[in-house]
């Protein structure tokens, strides 16, 4: 990896460290949500989870698509759904 490289990834890997962002990623990963449904999972505020998902958005992992009166948000970058998937596979499994 080359130093751009690098510091790219180290500014995904920060933009995504916090666990209610972390969180916004698991939900996003098999479906798109408003801002009302990601609060209510996670049980904080709609404009808790606006704030996070700007910085999420603002490092091109969410995106987001109008529908009526609704703002769709979703994962747009593949190599993020990929890397909460393998993620859960690692540090979500059931031990016995």
């Amino acid at each position: 990896m080359n130093m751009k490289q690098i510091a790219d990834l180290a500014a995904l890997l920060k933009s995504i460290s916090h666990p209610f962002r972390l969180k916004i990623l698991c939900l996003l990963k098999d479906n798109e949500m408003t801002v009302g449904e990601i609060s209510r999972a996670i049980k904080t505020t709609d404009a808790n989870i606006s704030q996070h998902l700007a910085i999420l958005r603002h490092q091109g992992i969410v995106g987001s698509r109008r529908q009526a009166n609704f703002i769709y948000n979703r994962i747009i970058d593949d190599r993020v759904t990929r890397l909460i998937e393998t993620m859960q596979g690692l540090f979500c499994t059931i031990k016995e």
